[in-house]
């Protein structure tokens, strides 16, 4: 260290010499280099005293910005402003964008209402599945299922959040729909051009929040303009869940930031996790027949089922784990230091000792690469298949340990999206229950399907 200090001390005298101290320029240059000097010095010295260096790899994060990227379940146990500072236009001060008691007034705010079970939430997963299985026709045409799904989960929550559907499964052209797809898909763009974002377009995802909001406040202010009395008397089978948000808040933006954040989680995770399910299902017709055989023994040709038969087919559970153990609805994630912190394992030359990390250091990981890497895992076995095949057998033998399996995250900030997970069951069972699938080789998740004979 004290030969780094010399040889910058030594470099900075050369500097001084050869900018006359007449020059503004060089007066100004050589202070931005002295200091530029001292703030590295000083972030080298907390690193040190935090932990260590993490092992370090050629990247292209912008401005030298340190990012640190880790698939260790220790280091794994809020996302703070940079996250909030990204999505705030799109999704406020939602549950997915706050930390601290921000975050903590969102998640009390909204937990109860997804650890009710309720018979209206059945009934809207069967209206709009019911829906979606008249589009797929049963005659073998081949179709793209992921876009379908995605039109179906925006149905369904709506519905439940609104107590009205997008209807988007109806109008493949609905103004709501396509202006939530543009929406995510300027956001996207943002995200990914960093410092660069104020130099993207934004009119379309303007115009398109527009239509979101026109589409959503005249069911906040219908919900607003009820009292106490109205919403506690819709209090069960008639209430949606926006009602049952208003008996705890009044506040206006308050109600529409937390639609958009569950929205934008109810949709795209439960239809991504159906279009991977179906993808290895199609390709796999062992596991497919033996998943619909346990739903004809359970609830037969006709009968819709209830929440105790979905809680009572284990390999349609274990089907649904294993997708997101592959394919986890969101792959990467990232966290940002709120404090100076230090993270427990991976610095070091054996990779062991802790790792410094300063406020504001950007920490990705990604559950895809967590449930994917083979040190985690029992060894290949007869009894254990190998990691990256798809085989929902290896629940039937095998629980993960806390932090191994993470597609819901964990602890404080665990998903609570009770919603989402049910409505996976119930569109996995109605589907298979009633057609089978023929796999059309093709971009995309383009299957066919033939509607079955009864018990067959």
């Amino acid at each position: 260290m004290f030969y780094l200090q010399g040889a910058l001390i030594e470099a900075a005298a050369m500097l001084s010499d050869f900018f006359t101290a007449q020059s503004a320029l060089g007066l100004f240059i050589l202070s931005w280099i002295v200091y530029s000097v001292q703030l590295r010095l000083q972030q080298h010295w907390s690193i040190k005293r935090l932990g260590g260096y993490a092992p370090h790899l050629a990247g292209y994060v912008p401005f030298g910005q340190r990012f640190i990227f880790t698939a260790d379940p220790e280091n794994i146990k809020g996302k703070g402003k940079v996250f909030l500072r990204d999505f705030e236009e799109f999704l406020g001060h939602g549950i997915f964008t706050t930390d601290g008691e921000e975050w903590l007034n969102s998640r009390q705010l909204l937990r109860p209402q997804f650890v009710q079970t309720r018979v209206r939430d059945l009934e809207i997963f069967e209206k709009h599945v019911q829906q979606l299985l008249l589009i797929l026709d049963g005659q073998g045409t081949e179709i793209d299922v992921s876009k379908l799904f995605y039109r179906y989960t925006l149905d369904a929550a709506t519905e439940f959040l609104l107590g009205r559907s997008a209807n988007s499964l109806g109008n493949a052209d609905s103004d709501f729909a396509l202006a939530f797809d543009e929406v995510q898909r300027i956001q996207t763009i943002r995200v990914r051009s960093g410092p660069f974002q104020h130099f993207v377009p934004l009119w379309t995802f303007r115009r398109g929040l527009k239509v979101m909001a026109s589409f959503i406040e005249p069911f906040v202010q219908e919900a607003l303009c009820k009292d106490a009395g109205e919403l506690g008397e819709k209090e069960g089978k008639e209430s949606t869940w926006l009602d049952s948000v208003a008996r705890f808040t009044r506040d206006r933006t308050v109600i529409r930031d937390q639609i958009v954040n569950i929205l934008l989680a109810g949709r795209d995770t439960t239809a991504g996790t159906l279009s991977f399910l179906f993808k290895e299902l199609s390709a796999q017709p062992a596991i497919y027949s033996k998943l619909r055989q346990e739903i004809l023994e359970k609830v037969g040709a006709q009968r819709q089922p209830n929440y105790e038969d979905l809680k009572d087919m284990p390999y349609l559970q274990h089907c649904i784990n294993e997708t997101l153990r592959m394919y986890p609805a969101v792959p990467y994630n990232m966290r940002v230091a709120l404090k100076e912190t230090s993270l427990p394992r991976g610095g070091g030359s054996d990779g062991h000792s802790a790792i410094g990390v300063l406020k504001d250091t950007i920490i990705g990981y990604s559950p895809m690469y967590l449930h994917r890497e083979s040190a985690q895992y029992p060894a290949e076995s007869t009894s254990f298949p190998p990691v990256m095949q798809f085989s929902p057998e290896r629940w039937e033998r095998w629980t993960p340990r806390p932090w191994q399996y993470i597609p819901f995250n964990g602890g404080p900030r665990i998903c609570i999206g009770r919603f989402a997970k049910m409505e996976k069951y119930w569109a996995a069972e109605d589907h298979w229950l009633k057609s089978e699938i023929v796999l059309s080789p093709a971009y995309g998740v383009k299957v066919g399907f033939h509607s079955a004979t009864e018990n067959t």
